[in-house]
């Protein structure tokens, strides 16, 4: 890829995101890096259904991944798993062909020789980043994943209802629990607590 490619897709991932940090470099890099490990040359066009992204973290770089990629959660074509590493794992669906794509945390202390005049260390960051080898930057394994049928892009696969507090669930995300339908949030497990609204 060229550099004025490259850096066209930095403006339009900090657009997204919201300013230009490391994370927008690294995550642009990244996804680069993966969508030529699994031969996908044009992500946002003629290549779009055949690609599947895993992240791995709720940071700067998803964003920059999102908007290489054109994949996202509403689309059905990211998933996010909560692992809290720099990493994504891109997915050719035509080819099964898979890479996890992982950034080397002693990547920054490379920064500091390459960059040494500059004082803020995001700054000298984003210039790094931006020149650095893939290699010094990223580690690349072949992988294999499995998506599951209720996970692809589509319809809802099935939805039902929870017999506990009413609202429906789609694409298999309940629970069986003594012979009933369970939401995760009444089996147990929610995210959130109900609060009574005051009235005044």
């Amino acid at each position: 890829m060229s550099e004025n490619n490259f850096e066209l897709l930095l403006q339009e991932s900090s657009t997204l995101h919201g300013h230009l940090c490391p994370g927008q470099v690294l995550g642009v890099r990244m996804a680069l890096v993966g969508l030529s490990h699994i031969g996908i040359a044009d992500p946002k066009g003629k290549d779009r259904k055949n690609l599947f992204v895993f992240v791995e973290m709720d940071r700067c770089a998803t964003d920059a991944v999102q908007s290489v990629t054109g994949c996202s959660l509403g689309k059905r074509t990211m998933k996010f798993m909560d692992y809290g590493k720099m990493a994504a794992t891109f997915f050719n669906v035509l080819t099964g062909k898979a890479v996890r794509v992982v950034a080397l945390d002693n990547a920054r202390d490379k920064v500091k020789d390459l960059f040494p005049l500059i004082e803020d260390k995001y700054a000298a960051q984003v210039e790094a980043y931006r020149i650095m080898p893939d290699e010094s930057l990223f580690e690349v394994t072949e992988v294999s994943v499995e998506i599951r049928p209720e996970d692809l892009p589509g319809k809802p696969l099935s939805r039902v209802q929870c017999s506990s507090c009413g609202e429906y669930i789609q694409d298999k995300r309940e629970v069986s629990r003594d012979g009933k339908v369970l939401c995760r949030s009444c089996d147990g497990s929610p995210y959130y607590t109900v609060r009574t609204m005051s009235r005044e």
